[in-house]
């Protein structure tokens, strides 16, 4: 009998538009479901609707930048615990294509933002598997080496057994009991399940952890657990930092938001103290000089030198392997100093001010230049009514003018599209806006500000001239 696998195409493939060659082998091609345009993508404001798409958006993009920008003394120098939960709770679907894979791939994201908003921070991530803690990655400032180990486990392991809040917890406070005093000590812990399988005291772990000044957050993703509860209360004050994710955008925000370093209330952490730093400098060696690094033992030609013992390491930043000092760069100080002081929020400009501009400061995108019109005729899929809209914003219907419903108020949009930065004054869009204050935490039009001190100057003129012209700038 002749093999006939991939000779056989179904009824379904054929329907989805799977097609057979000259041989009689079916073809796959794309259903046509994969290339729907949604129209509801790209509607526009309409008489009816209130609202349109791209308001929606802006108004969401607006929501994760007001927040409170009031300096407060943080620890920018963060030893922070990854714990996330890979027990048998994973594996529901409730979350596409399932809990375990969101939260993985949301993981490598949150690697990557951490480093990329602490950089001289270091992480761990650790695992809850069969009623025990697994180890996943080591405490370190290498961002290449989480992600690594994050893909391994998530293309040779499937979650499986019970979790154990407590084991997770004990091997936290192990790796977290050396660092040094003056660096933050942080768990976040991803929990998906509504039990945990502990093989002691859940509550002399958590003494042990308000003893030792770890902070513990908790992000859920079935319900809100007791114990849970408890935990964040007790090393956090009493403030609690434990949310429910509703969905996968919810969770990507719980997520994300541990980037931010936590503020300093206790009197322990309040003092000031000083660091003693390396800022070396990176070398090159001939090609047939190689030497080993510190940190891997590996044969490398570039690398950098350390200013107290001489050594030779090739990542920065990192803690000297055998002087322990500091190392790191300029740049790495410089970018862990946003959350210290945090660019203020833009404010909305109303259509009164917004003659002032034409275009966006950063970028040249034109602006609107009068109120948003209505349009003529709304998409079927919105129910709307087509017919003509007035200029007083009433619509013709059977001969009847209706006044338009009242519009839904969104908090924080512009009604002009132009937002304003406090100190300078220069508009700037909502994408230049969302830019500035999530990327690269400073001002475009304070930065590159050329204006002249507010004071009289006077113009040089050559001996014998006229009397010099006072000039008010």
């Amino acid at each position: 009998m002749a093999d006939s696998d991939n000779e056989y195409a179904s009824d379904d493939e054929l329907k989805r538009g799977g097609k057979r060659t000259a041989d009689g082998r079916s073809k796959q091609t794309k259903a046509s479901w994969e290339d729907v345009k949604r129209s509801w993508d790209t509607v526009l404001e309409t008489a009816d609707s209130g609202l349109s798409i791209a308001e929606i958006r802006e108004a969401e993009k607006r929501r994760r930048l007001l927040r409170d920008t009031t300096p407060l003394q943080r620890g920018i120098i963060r030893h922070l615990m990854l714990v996330l939960d890979m027990s048998f709770a994973m594996a529901d679907k409730d979350l596409l294509p399932n809990r375990y894979r969101v939260v993985l791939d949301n993981a490598i994201g949150f690697v990557r933002e951490y480093f990329e908003q602490n950089p001289i921070s270091q992480l761990g991530i650790v695992g809850m598997r069969d009623g025990i803690a697994v180890r996943i990655s080591d405490l370190s400032g290498n961002p290449a080496e989480h992600i690594e180990k994050l893909m391994q486990w998530s293309e040779q392991q499937d979650p499986q057994g019970n979790p154990s809040l407590q084991n997770a917890l004990q091997m936290c406070r192990g790796a977290l009991y050396q660092t040094p005093s003056h660096a933050t000590r942080e768990v976040l812990i991803i929990y998906g399940a509504l039990v945990s399988i502990d093989p002691g005291d859940i509550h002399d772990t958590i003494n042990d952890l308000v003893a030792d000044r770890i902070r513990v957050s908790v992000v859920g993703l079935a319900g809100q657990v007791a114990i849970c509860t408890e935990l964040c209360k007790r090393t956090n004050n009493h403030g609690g930092n434990y949310s429910v994710a509703i969905d996968e955008v919810h969770l990507k925000e719980l997520f994300f938001a541990a980037t931010t370093p936590p503020v300093t209330r206790t009197p322990e952490q309040n003092t000031a103290s000083l660091l003693m730093m390396g800022f070396p400098s990176r070398t090159l060696a001939p090609k047939d000089h190689v030497s080993y690094c510190a940190c891997h033992a590996k044969p490398t030609r570039e690398g950098y030198t350390c200013p107290r013992c001489g050594i030779k390491v090739c990542r920065l930043p990192i803690d000297c392997p055998i002087c322990k000092l500091t190392l790191i760069q300029s740049t790495h100080l410089a970018r862990s100093y946003h959350h210290l002081f945090p660019l203020k929020v833009f404010v909305e400009v109303p259509w009164s001010q917004a003659s002032r501009s034409t275009a966006c400061y950063s970028c040249l995108t034109p602006f609107p230049t009068g109120p948003r019109d209505t349009v003529a005729a709304a998409p079927a899929v919105l129910g709307g009514k087509s017919g003509a809209a007035s200029k007083g914003g009433k619509q013709q219907d059977g001969g009847d003018q209706q006044k338009n419903p009242p519009k839904p108020e969104l908090k924080g949009v512009s009604e002009s599209g132009r937002y304003a930065c406090q100190v300078c004054g220069n508009h700037f869009c909502i994408d230049c806006d969302v830019f500035a204050h999530e990327t690269i935490h400073n001002c475009p039009g304070c930065q590159s500000d050329i204006r002249e001190p507010e004071q009289n100057t006077a113009v040089a003129v050559p001996d014998g001239g006229p009397t010099p012209m006072m000039v008010d700038s």
